[in-house]
């Protein structure tokens, strides 16, 4: 399967000189199967971009769309996503116990007077029923041609909830958990045992990475995890590559070249040959 990272920056879309390397734009990920198929998960501000790509594929009529949450940065983007705009789209909902209602609320809700100009109902693309990501697969409801696909899900812990994702082929797996506070337990949330084992033997991990220790004095409880959080959860579950993700809107491109230095001399300190790196806005990957 190939990954392509729209957004991966945290909290708010941040876009300006100390940010171009690693990129401002908040939550979007897409991801192709064997067969082609488009899994999109989030509709933060990087949609937008993957919205003007996929109208050049004439070929691409049925698309998936998953949601972890429900939190603005990873909604922002999707009244400017111009496919929902046309009428040879159609979209399989997914994320969360509810899904077949929740994401359509969600995402109608933020198009409604006066915090947009363009009604919901101006859409002429086809919103479906996917699946309810209630921790079972998904390969039934979403729309895959390519069968040898599975999706699997997880709760985050994150105030008001969310839904981690894995996708599985013949090639390996492809684990992304974004807004997941490892160090602190939410309402629905899972032990650290639970994500070390959803992770296990993963070719790829994305994870949410936004404090270093001396931040996270501070904002324990808020939904996010430190590097060194996600780097041991990494290491504990086997996993091949680590993408650190979420980026702080604060944090400059500068700055986060330090914290991959540090986090690769942590990696190496522990003897392990884990692959791990901070994602870039436009960065492709293979599973």
């Amino acid at each position: 399967m190939n990954i392509v990272i729209w957004g991966c920056r945290g909290s708010i879309t941040s876009p300006g000189p100390s940010t171009i390397r690693y990129g401002g734009e908040s939550t979007c990920i897409e991801v192709r199967t064997g067969a082609g198929d488009v899994i999109i998960i989030d509709a933060g501000s990087g949609i937008r971009k993957l919205g003007r790509q996929l109208l050049k594929e004439q070929s691409v009529t049925k698309i998936n769309l998953l949601l972890t949450h429900s939190h603005w940065d990873h909604l922002a983007g999707f009244p400017f996503f111009q496919p929902a705009y046309f009428s040879r789209y159609s979209f399989a909902l997914c994320g969360g116990s509810d899904a077949q209602t929740s994401v359509l609320k969600y995402l109608m809700h933020q198009m409604d007077p006066p915090y947009f100009p363009v009604n919901f109902t101006e859409l002429k693309a086809r919103f479906e029923s996917g699946c309810c990501c209630n921790n079972g697969l998904c390969e039934k409801s979403l729309q895959y041609a390519d069968r040898s696909m599975r999706c699997e899900s997880i709760p985050l812990n994150h105030p008001n909830g969310g839904v981690g994702f894995k996708f599985s082929d013949s090639s390996g797996s492809f684990v992304f958990l974004t807004d997941n506070e490892i160090r602190y337990s939410h309402p629905g949330g899972m032990p650290r045992d639970a994500y070390v084992g959803f992770c296990r033997n993963a070719g790829l991990l994305i994870h949410d990475a936004q404090f270093e220790e001396s931040e996270y004095k501070k904002t324990r409880g808020w939904g996010h995890s430190t590097f060194q959080d996600a780097l041991d959860l990494a290491l504990d579950a086997g996993v091949q590559r680590l993408g650190l993700f979420h980026h702080d809107p604060d944090r400059t491109d500068d700055e986060l070249d330090r914290l991959v230095d540090w986090c690769r001399n942590y990696v190496r300190q522990k003897g392990s040959s884990l692959e791990c790196f901070a994602c870039v806005e436009g960065m492709k990957l293979s599973v």
